[in-house]
């Protein structure tokens, strides 16, 4: 268990947190959720001990073992994969290692038998034989094959670097575990074995996300942090979302009798209750939640950019054609021979684990680059906007928000036109005057929506869109896919994401291309699709790469 208690921490004349106060119980999930800049990273390693507080206390329960993710992806670069697991548990770890040292003593003397049956007991009372096992078990149903686990961390991929550090530290059942963004670099896999875990995770789980389908299935409890204010709610992040729009409704609405209100929230409660039931964490949530009284429903003060695609014309029958695609990019090809019709009512996910190709398909029919072979036509109707995976090249300018917004907009635009689409993604007053040079990744992303909004295109396509946005912009880029009546092509790995966006999905996989018109839940249970990715499928269920 961790007790916060009178915590608070300044940066200058910015107060983070001020007197804080929440316990954290075990058999329990808290998702900690805010803004961009208001401290989750922060708060997470106050917790861990890494920063120190103004003010305040924390507490751990004696003798409680505390494990984080940790962020320094090069840290291990010297040890082996496997190796680099165990050390999640370092208690363990050292006794693995002084064991092995005094075995492989070429004079081991009665002193050395004495010191490794003290070894040899602390290490079984530990778990110690079954760790590799237990590790290399993380490690497979994280994506990291076999193949990898005796490899120096030296040698491997970044993206496998972040994976093995989050299975360091789930390794030999912690405590307290505390997680920041743990499914970024996940594929969909991964994520779903991360969600069975923390759901039947019996300890103390502290997590910071921005995939909202993770902290629905995981989360017992919300912890906001609002404005140096940090709250904790019951429930998981749909019922916070639900529950303090309707109370901030409630509360601009004055004329509303408070009668009304109350019987509004008994309802609203009564109702998210039942339907907890279907969640993997029913029991301990919907128990908690019962016992919500009407003050425990508060609005939030936080705002919420307001995203909305409006295409200046409607879309044709004819969108887009791409035959026989393939590109290639430093010399190595990542796209072969990729073919696809789109429909004027698509919205299609690309899905699979080769994010590259994904990226390089976009790139192409863009015009960012040019394909290796093959071809690509729009329509005539179709005009588009493109939400890239990396644009600092873009704001690469000493022009201001303001200046360089202006450069998509139509020649007669005056300085009022040009504010409104960037209010909409918060920017007001003076901010539109910031240099382009100093925005933090999340105000880029926020520029370039209010740049495609500007533009009008009756196609969008997005390359991870939500990978710097915090959850207040994903909920609302995510509501303006759902409404926008023009073609949609996008690549996420925020589950809900895609799950409320796409009528079609297509995976490229190492099987080849399979491409269905269903959503993404369907899709996922879809035992045919299953047997395709293992090879068991008909010729005629698969386009081969």
């Amino acid at each position: 268990m961790i007790t916060v208690s009178n915590l608070s921490l300044s940066y200058g004349t910015q107060t983070l947190f001020k007197d804080v106060n929440i316990k954290f119980t075990p058999g329990n999930c808290y998702g900690v959720i805010g803004a961009n800049g208001a401290g989750k990273s922060t708060f997470l390693k106050i917790l861990s001990g890494e920063i120190t507080q103004d003010g305040g206390s924390v507490t751990i329960t004696p003798g409680e073992r505390l494990a984080t993710l940790k962020q320094d992806h090069f840290a291990y670069n010297d040890y082996k994969v496997l190796d680099t697991v165990i050390m999640g548990y370092d208690k363990l770890y050292k006794i693995m290692k002084e064991r092995e040292s005094i075995y492989e003593k070429p004079d081991f003397d009665e002193q050395d038998g004495i010191r490794a049956s003290e070894l040899e007991a602390e290490f079984a009372e530990l778990g110690g034989w079954e760790a590799e096992s237990e590790a290399a078990s993380l490690l497979s149903n994280i994506g990291i094959k076999a193949e990898y686990h005796n490899k120096l961390m030296s040698e491997i991929e970044d993206n496998m670097k972040v994976r093995v550090l989050l299975a360091q530290s789930l390794f030999g059942n912690p405590d307290i575990l505390l997680l920041d963004e743990p499914t970024n670099h996940l594929d969909l896999a991964s994520v779903a074995f991360l969600e069975d875990f923390l759901a039947d995770f019996k300890n103390t789980v502290i997590v910071v996300s921005h995939d909202r389908h993770f902290l629905n299935t995981v989360c017992t409890h919300i912890v906001d942090i609002d404005y140096d204010r940090v709250q904790l709610y019951v429930g998981n992040y749909d019922f916070w979302y639900m529950s303090s729009q309707l109370a901030q409704r409630q509360a601009k609405d004055e004329k509303k009798r408070s009668e009304e209100k109350i019987a509004e929230l008994k309802e609203f409660i009564q109702r998210f209750s039942s339907n907890v039931a279907k969640a993997r964490q029913a029991t301990s949530r919907r128990k908690l939640i019962e016992k919500l009284t009407i003050d425990d429903i508060k609005p939030s003060k936080r705002r919420f950019p307001y995203v909305c695609f409006k295409p200046l014309r409607e879309i044709g029958t004819n969108v887009l054609d791409v035959d026989n695609l393939s590109v290639d990019i430093r010399g190595e090809r990542v796209l072969s021979s990729f073919s696809l019709r789109v429909e004027k009512k698509d919205k299609i996910a690309f899905v699979g684990p080769f994010h590259a190709a994904k990226t390089a398909l976009f790139d192409a029919i863009c015009g960012k680059i040019d394909p290796s072979e093959g071809e690509y036509k729009w329509g005539v109707t179709t005009s588009s906007s493109y939400f890239q995976k990396n644009a600092d090249s873009e704001f690469d300018t000493d022009d201001t928000i303001l200046e360089w917004l202006s450069r998509f907009a139509p020649e007669d635009s005056d300085e009022t036109y040009l504010r409104s689409f960037l209010g909409r993604m918060l920017f007001s007053g003076d901010e539109v005057f910031k240099k382009c040079k100093v925005l933090s990744g999340g105000e880029k992303v926020r520029c370039v929506l209010s740049k495609m909004m500007l533009e009008s295109s009756n196609v969008l396509i997005f390359d991870e869109p939500t990978s710097h946005l915090d959850l207040e912009a994903i909920e609302a880029l995510n509501n303006a896919l759902i409404d926008f009546p023009g073609v949609v092509l996008f690549n996420s790995h925020d589950h809900q994401f895609v799950e409320s966006t796409a009528n079609r999905i297509i995976e490229i996989a190492p099987c080849g291309i399979i491409d269905r018109r269903m959503s993404f839940d369907a899709y996922m249970a879809d035992e045919s699709i299953n047997a395709i990715r293992k090879g068991l499928g008909s010729d005629d269920e698969i386009i081969k790469i």
